[in-house]
């Protein structure tokens, strides 16, 4: 075969190549719905797009707009063309170039909407539980609460449309101090239901035309984790974090724009509605294309630390105190662990949440604080345990990392002290393994070490055992 037959099938496979490129370009675009280069809408919103060169679509609203103000102008565009010194404007400076992440998935025309979870695939709640176990340590009320609550609310998805009995929507209100495992659950629970989920906070969140992320950036967030497919967007999770800062201001001048406006604001997500959300942006501009959601498959989880609760709930149960044989001591709650357990919507009502709020989170649970036993199974039970992963660590590097009771039971009680619950015990690892995971990769010879009680409160050093040697102390 001759240079030039080579040459000729190369140019022959790069021609084919590119039209394969443009066919897969082609069909990637078939996914999305066309966006008008004007006014942002959809092709949904705004019906059928006129196509004009270079990918550009515009809506008819919008050409008809142009004509109607180039023909009733004052400018006479033939001579301006014309014109010296003037120049005319070029289409292909105006490629449309939306980035995909504001790109909206089609829906199928045809089709029937289903349900992500089949009515038949759906875990039982013991089921749901059982997972949140190999994960979550204590906390057994809230992981049954929730376990049931995301239960009935995917068989509300399932059989959305099956008889004329509909069901209400079953949101949460998650009450726990801080480090106590509130976003974590959530964040396990949407990884073993495969589902999409949103995790966001109410710290940013600010009443309409307020510098801040609009209340409708919520649910734009769980459509960005649906990878801006609308129909399964419908069918998530949103978790919003610290609700407790929207709570209404007391004796405040100023106006509340984020706290009760917030609130208010967000009942119409909360019931279940029709929401015109930003594509890939946190608030709405000229420039982001908008679409329309319905929130009434959307599954709300709020959870909030709610300092000063406490406070409310014990002038609550001592104001029945009185003098007397049988009245209650006033500090008779001063020490009780499990004062969360006893709220109420009165409590949450005198803390600065509105009653049409509360009304929209039917299921309220509480979590319980960390104590040291806790902590302790913390650190090692979980399938995915700070320990553990430290092991893993150090197993990379062949060396066998162990940790004596007496440790353990030293670090629980630093955490302790700290009072943010399971987060301290992170920081307190990471102090104490700097020096470890710094001079062990330094020697080969070291197989083993074994982390005490002295080395954790600072009278020893952790105990090294060299491959095939006796172990030795390092101070």
């Amino acid at each position: 075969m001759s240079d030039q037959d080579n040459k000729n099938e190369n140019e022959v496979e790069k021609v084919e190549d590119t039209q394969v490129e443009v066919e897969d370009t082609k069909k990637d675009d078939d996914e999305y719905e066309k966006v008008c280069f004007i006014c942002r809408r959809p092709e949904s919103v705004a019906g059928k797009m006129i196509e004009l060169p270079n990918n550009i679509c515009v809506c008819s609203d919008c050409m008809q707009k142009s004509f109607d103000a180039m023909s009733n102008g004052q400018i006479d565009y033939s001579q301006l063309m014309n014109m010296p010194g003037v120049q005319i404007l070029n289409m292909a400076d105006m490629e449309q170039n939306i980035p995909k992440q504001q790109k909206i998935k089609k829906k199928k025309e045809g089709e029937e909407k289903k349900p992500l979870i089949n009515i038949k695939d759906i875990p039982a709640p013991h089921k749901i539980k059982a997972k949140l176990d190999d994960y979550v340590v204590g906390q057994e009320y809230a992981k049954k609460a929730m376990s049931v609550a995301v239960y009935n609310h995917y068989k509300r998805v399932a059989t959305d449309t099956m008889d004329d009995i509909e069901i209400e929507k079953s949101n949460m209100l998650m009450i726990g101090p801080t480090g106590s495992g509130k976003t974590y659950l959530v964040k396990t629970l949407a990884r073993l239901l495969d589902v999409p989920l949103a995790i966001t906070d109410a710290t940013s969140l600010t009443e309409a035309g307020y510098i801040g992320d609009d209340i409708e950036s919520v649910v734009s967030k769980l459509l960005a984790a649906a990878e801006n497919d609308i129909e399964k967007a419908e069918q998530g999770i949103i978790f919003i974090d610290e609700i407790d800062k929207i709570a209404k201001k007391k004796n405040s001048s100023q106006r509340d724009v984020s706290g009760e406006s917030v609130q208010q604001g967000m009942l119409k997500l909360l019931e279940g509605s029709d929401v015109e959300v930003p594509v890939g942006a946190n608030s709405k501009n000229a420039m982001v294309p908008l679409t329309t959601v319905n929130t009434k498959n959307i599954l709300f989880i709020c959870g909030g630390a709610f300092p000063d609760l406490e406070g409310i709930i014990k002038e609550r149960l001592t104001k029945q105190s009185s003098i007397g044989f049988g009245a209650d001591l006033k500090d008779k709650y001063d020490h009780d662990k499990t004062i969360l357990e006893k709220v109420t919507t009165e409590d949450l009502r005198n803390f600065g949440m509105i009653p049409e709020f509360l009304g929209r989170l039917p299921i309220v649970f509480t979590l319980q604080g960390m104590n040291e036993h806790m902590l302790i199974k913390i650190l090692k039970e979980p399938k995915n345990a700070i320990l553990k992963q430290y092991q893993k660590l150090l197993a990379l590097d062949e060396v066998n990392l162990l940790f004596d009771d007496g440790a353990l039971e030293a670090i629980a009680k630093k955490a302790m002290k700290k009072d943010t619950g399971a987060r301290a015990l992170r920081a307190i690892i990471e102090e104490f393994m700097l020096d470890i995971m710094y001079e062990i990769p330094k020697d080969d010879s070291i197989g083993q070490v074994t982390i005490t009680r002295e080395y954790i409160e600072g009278t020893g050093g952790p105990l090294i055992m060299l491959r095939g040697q006796d172990v030795a102390r390092i101070q």
